[in-house]
């Protein structure tokens, strides 16, 4: 059966726009009716409902599982290994060295982890650099991944990756120090690895005390779905959530101009970090 995909009228798009912002941040702006069509298709074809009376019925407080299964689908979810390469760089070479004077047990953040390739980036970084350096960092460091989507934590909890997503940004070595082969192409990241991350929901727009303290923070890609007022919340939490002399990783098209003035920028001829005095 063809089910009706009739755009929302503009009033309906700009209720449900606003719905999306408030219940997770993300701003659709004007004109991104073909996004949230693309988006909502799988819902839309699952129950048997056209686009308009998916996105109404989600707005309903007693649909609170369709509410979910919307946000789900509308939260960015792209991600693969070591991506854009140089943070996780920096880490080794400049974060690392520096906070292994500290003498204890580090703490990292990785949010919006979405499907696990970050975090588990950064648990192969910390061993490598253990490896390279057996003298530092000797207390190691625990890693926290964070998602709003229960769907995406699920699979980063299992630590199973298809073939597809372990030839985006994985080279051979890595592959045999770190992974499994499960056949057919898929593979597994070692237990000491899988062990060495904890994953939980988390609403970036709300508060983080739960979490803890921090020495690092990697959210990148992330802010920029975000609204103004919504970026500079984030990061008024981010910075009372790292501890002084603690570090913040952003996406490379990101800034924190106009936006934050709690952190240092720290230029390094292959990027940028942010750090907390």
């Amino acid at each position: 059966m063809t089910l009706p995909t009739k755009s929302l009228a503009i009033e309906d798009y700009q209720a449900f726009a606003d719905f999306l912002q408030r219940q997770c941040g993300i701003v659709l702006g004007d004109n991104k009716q073909y996004l949230v069509r693309s988006r909502l298709g799988p819902l839309m074809a699952a129950h048997h409902a056209s686009m308009a009376d998916l996105v109404r019925e989600a707005m309903r407080p007693e649909r609170s599982t369709l509410k979910t299964q919307v946000i789900e689908a509308m939260t960015t979810n792209e991600t693969f290994w070591f991506r854009d390469t140089y943070p996780f760089e920096l880490l080794q070479s400049e974060v690392l060295p520096d906070l292994a004077r500290l003498g204890r047990r580090l703490k990292i953040w990785s949010a919006a982890c979405s499907t696990g390739q970050e975090p588990y980036s950064l648990a192969m970084s910390l061993q490598e650099f253990r490896r390279k350096q057996p003298g530092r960092l000797l207390q190691g460091a625990e890693i926290l991944a964070t998602d709003l989507s229960s769907q995406v934590l699920a699979q980063a909890q299992a630590g199973e990756y298809d073939a597809l997503a372990m030839a985006r940004g994985l080279s051979e070595e890595r592959k045999r120090q770190f992974f499994d082969c499960l056949g057919s192409g898929r593979m597994r990241i070692k237990p000491e690895l899988r062990q060495s991350v904890s994953f939980r929901q988390q609403n970036l727009l709300e508060s983080y005390l739960l979490l803890g303290r921090f020495d690092v923070i990697f959210c990148r890609n992330v802010l920029i779905y975000f609204s103004q007022e919504s970026k500079q919340q984030i990061l008024r939490q981010f910075a009372a959530a790292l501890n002084p002399g603690g570090y913040l990783v952003l996406g490379a098209s990101e800034s924190i101009a106009n936006l934050s003035s709690d952190f240092e920028m720290r230029r390094f001829p292959s990027g940028i970090l942010y750090y907390r005095p």
